[in-house]
């Protein structure tokens, strides 16, 4: 017997005004978290759903040094940021970061 399911609506892609306000809404004040968000839309931009931003959204919500410790990977969300949604742009961010073999901020033992 074949299942009658409906197939799920693909995701909706963000237009070039909504990237904007995302990219905007995304500025921080501490220097690291800009470096990961930079990296974030130069690997994803073209391909960041609705889906994407409400969870990013979510995270911009946290105090820069909140925002920085789950980037880094000191602790996991909590509370309104602990959402699939967000868990996944989480995901997506912290590609390549710390625990990486490509650093956000650079190789600190380079230039010496």
């Amino acid at each position: 017997m074949e299942s009658c399911s409906a197939p799920s609506p693909a995701p909706v892609l963000l237009g070039v005004r909504e990237l904007s306000r995302l990219r905007w809404r995304c500025r921080r004040g501490l220097l690291e978290n800009d470096l990961f968000l930079e990296r974030f839309f130069a690997r994803h931009e073209a391909t960041l759903t609705q889906r994407h931003a409400q969870g990013l959204n979510a995270l911009m919500a946290l105090a820069d040094n909140d925002l920085l410790d789950l980037l880094l990977r000191r602790c996991e969300p909590q509370g309104e940021q602990n959402t699939q949604a967000a868990r996944e742009v989480l995901g997506m961010l912290r590609q390549g970061g710390a625990s990486g073999s490509e650093h956000p901020i650079g190789n600190p033992s380079q230039g010496k």
